[in-house]
């Protein structure tokens, strides 16, 4: 598996090799081993989520104050373009974000650190999106960073406004938001 560098030294691409043949292809998603050798990542993996949406719809931008999660996150179908934006008061990343377009054909794995609020936005007709979490969800604890706020600038690729759930809608500005120390 080749590790690929981002913006931010902690969040990383993880480019599978992927074999092929006329039969199809075989990859492999997940290896704890690769990750803790060659990533640095020790995260034990508890939960798998599966998310399917629309074009333009954006997830996000969310996060868990008290059982933080970190995130392997990839798409066996359609194109998303992913962002990770470091909420950790005392990292000198702190409101930056980082992005990468994830899609089926071209499988990438994007390591969503814990400290981070993540979201996506779909590109293509729809999109699969699996991603592995190191903390179950806890609804108390969840949060959503405005996906629009003009503190953090994130170049959204929209060519017209994006679907949201009610509670996306509601999301908080990084000034009133809750973050990590």
């Amino acid at each position: 598996m080749e590790i690929i560098s981002t913006s931010h030294p902690e969040v990383k691409i993880f480019k599978p090799k992927v074999f092929r043949d006329e039969r199809g292809f075989f990859l492999e998603s997940y290896n704890q081993k690769v990750l803790a050798q060659e990533a640095g990542i020790h995260a034990p993996f508890v939960q798998d989520n599966h998310s399917k949406s629309i074009k333009n719809v954006l997830r996000g931008l969310h996060y868990q104050i008290h059982h933080p999660q970190g995130k392997l996150v990839r798409v066996v179908s359609g194109e998303i373009y992913d962002v990770a934006v470091d909420i950790r008061k005392s990292s000198p990343f702190f409101s930056q974000w980082t992005a990468v377009h994830l899609s089926a054909e071209k499988p990438l794995m994007l390591w969503v650190p814990q400290g981070f609020a993540h979201g996506f936005l779909v590109l293509s007709a729809e999109a699969d999106v699996l991603y592995k979490t190191t903390s179950f969800y806890d609804a108390p604890s969840e949060h959503c960073l405005r996906w629009d706020d003009p503190a953090l600038g994130i170049s959204w690729p929209l060519s017209s406004p994006p679907l949201l759930s009610a509670k996306d809608q509601r999301g908080c500005f990084l000034n009133e938001a809750a973050l990590f120390p």
